[in-house]
């Protein structure tokens, strides 16, 4: 059982959105889905929910066409837009999810609010950006489908709140094993959370592996720029920063521990490689 997208296309107008895109989402693991700004996040998860529709190739949710009800009944999106009624209160648009998704938990969403502080007899167009957030993670760790997604879900929220949303997600997960892809700029606050990951840039997959697959290959080393440059020599360098006199290169690959005297390094995170895979692609 999974999400499949197959060859798929998107384009507005002159830009392509999407470029033959092959990709799985399997149940039972916490997806991060990360790029720059236009690289094609929103577009692939708007098609997945049947928001567009791609120009070629096909998306299926355990096997049923995208935009279906049988599709959509099995996810879920927390996007950055409202989609319920601007006057609907939030106690009432609970009471909507509820009609809709068969195992919404209604007592959870409740606890959910208390926890952070959304009143219930608000309308929704009256909430802060942050609180509009919150009424959307509220709903999304509550509806208990298969598949659940979540397109920059902290917008807006104080550090309190994230970190609240950050253990919650994972004691969810816990608990009610499920999908979850998180499409968000944030890289260094879900690294850990993140099982796989997926780097999409101008509408292409760059990358698509266990998260520590990618950052266990991955180096930094750092010293004079002298010796830097000796050492890097016929390595495989990402990218390479200078300050003053010293130098620091990303390199792909096995680095030594007994790196010759000056010399340091440091076991690459996700987001510096991230980071880095971004300016190797801009220097092609």
């Amino acid at each position: 059982m999974a999400i499949e997208f197959q060859h798929v296309t998107k384009t507005f107008g002159d830009t392509r959105a999407l470029e033959d895109v092959s990709l799985t989402f399997e149940e039972g693991k916490i997806y991060g889905l990360l790029g720059n700004n236009g690289a094609g996040k929103s577009t692939l998860l708007n098609i997945l929910t049947g928001r567009l529709c791609q120009d070629g190739g096909t998306v299926t949710v355990d096997g049923a066409p995208a935009g279906s009800d049988a599709a959509l009944s099995r996810l879920f999106l927390v996007g950055e837009k409202n989609l319920y009624p601007d006057d609907m209160k939030v106690k009432r648009a609970l009471d909507t999810a509820e009609l809709f998704y068969p195992d919404f938990d209604r007592a959870y969403a409740e606890n959910l609010a208390k926890q952070f502080e959304l009143p219930l007899n608000k309308k929704i167009n009256s909430l802060s950006t942050g609180y509009g957030s919150i009424f959307r993670i509220v709903l999304g760790l509550s509806v208990n489908t298969p598949y659940v997604l979540f397109d920059e879900p902290v917008l807006g929220l104080d550090a309190q709140h994230r970190d609240l949303f950050y253990k919650l997600l994972v004691r969810k997960y816990a608990e009610n094993p499920c999908a979850m892809v998180i499409s968000t700029h944030l890289i260094a606050e879900v690294a850990d959370l993140i099982e796989h990951t997926v780097i999409i840039r101008k509408g292409r997959i760059l990358q698509d592996a266990p998260t520590e697959a990618l950052t266990a290959a991955c180096w930094a080393v750092s010293g004079p720029a002298g010796l830097v440059d000796g050492w890097a020599a016929g390595r495989d360098v990402l990218t390479t920063t200078v300050l003053g006199g010293l130098k620091t290169v990303c390199v792909r690959g096995a680095v030594e521990a007994d790196l010759p005297a000056g010399l340091e390094r440091r076991r690459m995170g996700l987001q510096d490689y991230f980071i880095s895979l971004m300016e190797e692609e801009d220097q092609r």
